[in-house]
């Protein structure tokens, strides 16, 4: 089964942690990539430009509006998702655990309902 888990950050306190520290938490992100790769659990990992870059759109009475930034205001905001197989919600979360991301932040985790990426041959 696919689930999705959504990381969650305080963009400000990640852009306030010296660069040394940093490079360590990109790193450790990165080799936690290349595992969920290596088990053959990884189905997409994606990291997010900061929210400053976000637009916000919403389709109301066929009116397009636009908003620059996020939707909601909030501490945290979303900084990546990631894609994973895994055999239940249990399994999920004890992936999800191990991404660095999750000692600075929230992750949220979420079984997929559809995926563009289901084998659809059969």
């Amino acid at each position: 089964m696919k689930y999705l888990y959504m990381i969650y950050l305080d963009e400000a306190a990640m852009e306030a942690l010296p660069s040394d520290e940093l490079e360590v938490v990109q790193t450790a992100a990165g080799a936690h990539v290349e595992e969920l790769q290596a088990t053959g659990r990884l189905v997409s990992a994606e990291a997010l430009e900061p929210v400053r870059s976000a637009t916000t759109i919403r389709v109301r009475n066929g009116e397009l509006s636009m908003t620059d930034g996020p939707f909601a205001e909030t501490k945290e905001q979303l900084g990546g998702i990631v894609a994973i197989e895994a055999k239940d919600l249990n399994e999920a979360i004890q992936v999800a655990s191990k991404d660095p991301a999750a000692r600075y932040g929230s992750i949220e985790v979420r079984p997929l309902a559809w995926s563009s990426r289901d084998d659809t041959d059969g």
